[in-house]
C-alpha cells in the first residue's frame, strides 16, 4: 500500500499553498531565520508535485521540478556554503 495514495487531495493542494507563502514571506523579512524559508519552498515543491501527479497536471509538475531546482539552489547558498 502506498501511503502517499492514502492523503486527501486537498491536503497537497492546501499544504503546497500554505508552504509556499510561508517561505516567501520569510524570505521577504530578510532576517536570520529566512534561510529557512527555502526548506519550505521545497516542502511546497513537494506537495505541489504529488498533487499535480495525482490530478495529472503534468505542466504543474514540471513546473515545481523546476522550481525545486532553485529551492536546492537557495539550500545550498544560505545554508550550505553559507557555514563554509
Amino acid at each position: 500500500m502506498n501511503p502517499i495514495s492514502d492523503i486527501p487531495l486537498w491536503a497537497f493542494e492546501w499544504a503546497g499553498a500554505f508552504l509556499g507563502l510561508a517561505g516567501a514571506a520569510l524570505l521577504s523579512l530578510n532576517v536570520r531565520a529566512s534561510r529557512f524559508g527555502w526548506l519550505l519552498f521545497l516542502l511546497s515543491n513537494g506537495a505541489w508535485i504529488a498533487y499535480g501527479i495525482k490530478v495529472g497536471a503534468h505542466g504543474l509538475v514540471v513546473l515545481q521540478i523546476g522550481f525545486t531546482l532553485t529551492s536546492l539552489m537557495g539550500v545550498y547558498r544560505w545554508l550550505v556554503a553559507a557555514k563554509m
